[in-house]
């Protein structure tokens, strides 16, 4: 499984950075959370507002703070 976090490095991002990687901890899934920071990169996924979840190369949320329970609800489907 592949999770993107896709942002500049705000304080937004960073939170949803950490719900990332406390859902996939709390789950027990076999998976890296890699932050994209790069603009170019994150505008190649068409996201125009960050903070941005990708799983497996799936825009599941832009521009908003998902919980850690709606990053588990995505890494499960």
């Amino acid at each position: 499984m592949e999770i993107k976090i896709l942002g500049t490095g705000c304080a937004k991002c960073r939170k949803v950075y950490e719900n990332a990687k406390k859902a996939i901890e709390e789950l027990g899934v076999d998976s890296e959370v890699e932050k994209v920071e790069d603009i170019d990169k994150i505008i190649s996924f068409g996201v125009m507002m960050t903070p941005a979840v990708v799983i497996n190369g799936v825009v599941k949320a832009s521009g908003r703070i998902p919980s850690t329970e709606e990053i588990k609800k995505w890494v499960r489907e």
